[in-house]
């Protein structure tokens, strides 16, 4: 059999030369975040349904969730509920033929992360 003719071709874009941008970070953080949501709300219905076991199931399941691991998960998860939700509205928006042009799209992306996140830090300290 004959030598099969090897082809070059192009390379895809790598990270030195792509450049990451904030409508393509802001939508993969909308992925995580809606797949971390599970291990919160996991956490929490795995606490609640220790009550419904034992007073010693409930003991455990308490002692884990007001552990640093369980400030940590639940924090977490306020994050991603206040991030998965102002990502939706940004979604809405641009679901009515608006905000679509770059420079908004990015104002848009840093709106969501940065406005995520103060309202994580407002809720820890209101509740």
């Amino acid at each position: 059999m004959s030598e099969a003719k090897r082809v070059e071709r192009p390379l895809s874009p790598h990270l030195q030369i792509y450049r990451w941008h904030i409508p393509m970070l802001t939508s993969i953080l909308t992925r995580v975040t809606g797949h971390a949501l599970v291990a919160g709300v996991l956490l929490a219905v795995a606490w609640l349904l220790s009550a419904t076991i034992s007073d010693e199931a409930f003991e455990t399941m308490n002692g884990i969730v007001t552990c640093w691991f369980g400030d940590l998960v639940f924090t977490g998860t306020a994050w991603a509920v206040w991030y998965h939700l102002l990502a939706g509205l940004r979604h809405l928006y641009y679901d009515a033929g608006k905000g679509l042009d770059i420079p908004t799209a990015e104002k848009l992306g840093w709106g969501v992360i940065i406005g995520s996140v103060v309202m994580t830090v407002l809720t820890i300290l209101v509740v």
